[in-house]
C-alpha cells in the first residue's frame, strides 16, 4: 500500500478529534509528527484533505470524499489482522484485559470460565480502568484487551466492537438524607446537594469543579456515597451486588440510563488466538 497506515490513523483522527494537536494526544504523538502525516498523505494524494486558513482544520470537499474510502482501509486492515492472527494459530503466552466496572460480574465470571477451560496454561491478568485510562493502558501495551463504556469517539489506533449486553445507571443517595425520602426529584434539588463523580487519571485536567467530590473508580464512589458524602452515578448490579443496602435510588426523571459496552484493542498490537478467542465470546454474550 502507498498510503502509510499512520498517515490514514493521523488523518481519520484529526477528523475525529477537530484539531491536530487532539489527534496528537489521543495518538499518544506529537502534534509535529501528525501534522507531517496528514501533509504527506496529502502529497501522495495529489489533493488538500484540510483547510488550514481557520483555527481548526476543517475537510475540503475533496477531504470528505477521502474520508469515507480511508475508514473502509483502515476497517479492511483490522479484518486482515483478525484473519492473520486466526490462521497463525500461536497462541500467546499471556492475556491482559482491562475492565470497567459497568461491566457486570456475572459476565464476567461466565467469561473466564469458559477461558479457562479452553486455555488452561495461560497466563491471565485482570485490571479496572475506566473511559480514558481503559484507552491509555491499551496504547501503551499494557493489556491486550478492553471492555469499557462507548466512547463517542475513539484514537485512530483503537479498534471496537459493540457487545450485546449494555450497563444501566441509576442516581442513588444515603437513604438517612431527607432528599431521599421525597417521591420525586427535581435537578435544582439534587445540585443542592454534593455530587460524587468519575474522574480518570489521563483526564484529571477536564475533571469538573465545584460542589463535587471525585474518584476514579465508581467502587471507591459506591463506598463514598454509603458514607453519606454525597450523591453518585452508578452501575445498578454494583449496587446490588456490593452495596449494603443504606443507598435509595433517587426517582429523576430520565433515569435509570443504559450505556453500550464495547470490546477494545489496539490495530498496532492486535490480540493473539486467545485474545481473538476472549473478543468472540464477549461478542457472543447475551443479557441474562
Amino acid at each position: 500500500m502507498r498510503y502509510s497506515p499512520e498517515s490514514l490513523e493521523a488523518f481519520v483522527q484529526t477528523v475525529e478529534s477537530g484539531s491536530f494537536s487532539a489527534a496528537a494526544r489521543a495518538l499518544r504523538k506529537s502534534q509535529s509528527t501528525i501534522s507531517a502525516a496528514v501533509a504527506n498523505l496529502e502529497a501522495d494524494l495529489g489533493f488538500t484533505l484540510f483547510d488550514r486558513q481557520g483555527r481548526y482544520p476543517l475537510l475540503t470537499e475533496n477531504g470528505k470524499r477521502a474520508l469515507a474510502q480511508v475508514r473502509e482501509i483502515l476497517s479492511a486492515s483490522v479484518q486482515l489482522d483478525t484473519l492473520a492472527v486466526r490462521l497463525a494459530g500461536e497462541v500467546e503466552p499471556c492475556l491482559s484485559m482491562v475492565v470497567s466496572d459497568f461491566w457486570q460480574t456475572v459476565y464476567h465470571e461466565r467469561l473466564l470460565t469458559r477461558f479457562a477451560e479452553r486455555y488452561p496454561d495461560i497466563e491471565f491478568e485482570c485490571m479496572i480502568a475506566e473511559d480514558a485510562d481503559a484507552i491509555d493502558i491499551l496504547q501503551s501495551g499494557r493489556a491486550h484487551l478492553a471492555v469499557i463504556g462507548a466512547q463517542p469517539f475513539y484514537p485512530g489506533d483503537i479498534a471496537t466492537a459493540r457487545l450485546q449486553v449494555d450497563a444501566e445507571m441509576a442516581i442513588w443517595l444515603h437513604q438517612a438524607h431527607p432528599l431521599a425520602q421525597q417521591e420525586s426529584i427535581s435537578e435544582a434539588a439534587l445540585k443542592t446537594v454534593r455530587q460524587l463523580c468519575l474522574n480518570t487519571w489521563v483526564e484529571q485536567d477536564r475533571r469538573q469543579t465545584g460542589k463535587i467530590w471525585s474518584a476514579p473508580s465508581y467502587l471507591l464512589l459506591l463506598e463514598m456515597a454509603e458514607q453519606g458524602f454525597g450523591w453518585s452515578i452508578l452501575p445498578r448490579w454494583m449496587v446490588t451486588r456490593f452495596g449494603h443496602h443504606v443507598l435509595r435510588e433517587l426517582p429523576l426523571q430520565g433515569w435509570p440510563q443504559h450505556i453500550a459496552l464495547d470490546a477494545a484493542w489496539s490495530r498496532r498490537t492486535p490480540p493473539g488466538p486467545a485474545g481473538r478467542w476472549m473478543i468472540d465470546h464477549l461478542l457472543a454474550q447475551q443479557p441474562v
